[in-house]
């Protein structure tokens, strides 16, 4: 088991675009409405190839190896990148109290609690102004919530 870092930063108006956000399924068949088939389109050409964060954190596994910020075998080596990401990100949260030095420490600690049982983690945050960023720790090999996702660095 190990674990893959992802990190989004952009505009929140992209990131509430859920249609990009989502794998797509299963082929609508012709009798399918016209709207199911374009969704269909877009989901094929665009989520594989997006490093749009997915609805579902395990779905991150689904992406490109280049959307891996980083790869760790240890829980904890994992929390410390993403008590990286928190901290330099901290000083632009919209929300003082998101940002509070504490609050960020329990969410790492957290995390490497639910990254050593097999979990994921996802976190977002708003940046000041219209941005939006998000920040993921996927497990892998297997992934609890999506076992038959392969990891994406084989």
């Amino acid at each position: 088991m190990h674990h893959h870092g992802y990190a989004w930063l952009g505009e929140k108006q992209d990131f509430d675009k859920e249609g990009v956000r989502r794998p797509p399924g299963e082929s609508p068949t012709a009798g399918s409405p016209q709207e199911v088939i374009n969704r269909y389109r877009q989901a094929v050409t665009d989520f594989p190839t997006s490093g749009m964060p997915p609805i579902q954190t395990a779905h991150w596994l689904m992406k490109p190896p280049s959307t891996i910020r980083g790869t760790w075998a240890e829980p904890k080596e994992a929390g410390e990148w993403l008590g990286l990401q928190l901290a330099e990100f901290a000083p632009r949260f919209a929300s003082r109290q998101e940002a509070d030095a504490t609050r960020l420490v329990m969410l790492v600690r957290d995390a490497v609690e639910r990254l050593a049982w097999g979990g994921d983690v996802s976190l977002g945050h708003y940046i000041k102004g219209t941005i939006f960023h998000s920040v993921a720790l996927v497990t892998c090999s297997p992934n609890h919530a999506e076992p038959g996702l392969p990891c994406p660095l084989r």
